[in-house]
């Protein structure tokens, strides 16, 4: 596949889950975006960009912090800009836009932000080196960088190797992981480095939480990345998955639910003066 084609897929993907991002079983969202923002220490009359930003869980939580600044969210997934528009009308926040456009090719001049954020979306890009250099050259001297990602040993642990495990054994071919690129500390702080930023730190956080039955975990496959995977699956074939798979999630439930790990590292950097 090449690079339009995984474009192309990727933003499909996106346009097709946006109705259900949002939902109660994927609220570690939202959550670890508020962690996020309590981490960057804002005066509140900052010009911030929130990259690959989905539907606005940091914008939307840092806008709330800015007084007197503003919040530019960029994203190629039109539905997905579409639920971040609505949800940011909805709470009355102004302080807001939102913009389509690829990562890759921002559009900005130097220097024209105080603070970039991209929450769980660098590791959709094959150079991550490239991408976040190209993030930082939007930031102003001085100004902060931050990313979050998923902590490899607490990414969904146990329920996402069962669900793949079961999904091998469908014959279905599971590509190499993209988000384990960044999914530990030493990982993290050499992209930063990487990108000429300093004062570089990475701080580790779990957001999970217990989930009431095995069909919520089915509300998180269905409604996140891994839907593309599943429907790989012939229909007939998809059900018969569905049904073995979250009985096997279903033993796992304790009586506080099942619990859904989600361990997020945040990096944070600073672009030289």
């Amino acid at each position: 596949m090449d690079e339009p084609q995984r474009k192309a897929m990727l933003k499909e993907t996106f346009d097709t889950v946006s109705s259900g991002y949002d939902g109660g079983a994927l609220r570690f969202f939202p959550q670890s975006a508020q962690s996020m923002v309590s981490r960057l220490d804002l005066r509140g009359d900052e010009q911030v960009l929130d990259v690959a930003c989905g539907t606005g869980h940091a914008s939307l939580a840092v806008a709330r912090t800015l007084p007197s600044g503003r919040v530019t969210g960029v994203d190629f997934s039109v539905g997905m800009l579409d639920q971040a528009r609505r949800k940011a009308a909805a709470q009355g926040i102004s302080n807001i836009d939102f913009l389509e456009r690829d990562m890759t090719a921002l559009g900005f001049p130097a220097d024209s932000f105080d603070v970039a954020l991209c929450a769980f979306g660098i590791f959709f890009v094959d150079d991550m080196h490239t991408q976040l250099a190209h993030v930082t050259s939007v930031v102003k001297p001085g100004g902060k960088v931050m990313i979050s990602s998923f902590q490899e040993e607490h990414y969904f642990h146990p329920l996402r190797e069962m669900m793949l495990a079961r999904l091998s054994a469908h014959a279905i071919a599971i590509p190499p992981p993209s988000w384990k690129r960044v999914g530990n500390e030493g990982a993290c702080s050499t992209l930063f480095n990487s990108a000429g930023l300093t004062n570089t730190r990475v701080e580790s956080r779990n957001v999970g939480y217990y989930l009431d039955c095995a069909d919520k975990w089915w509300d998180v496959i269905w409604n996140a990345g891994f839907r593309r995977l599943v429907s790989l699956l012939p229909q007939d074939d998809r059900e018969r998955f569905r049904r073995e798979h979250l009985k096997e999630i279903e033993a796992l439930t304790t009586k506080d639910g099942i619990w859904l790990d989600v361990g997020v590292l945040y990096t944070a950097g600073t672009k030289p003066t």
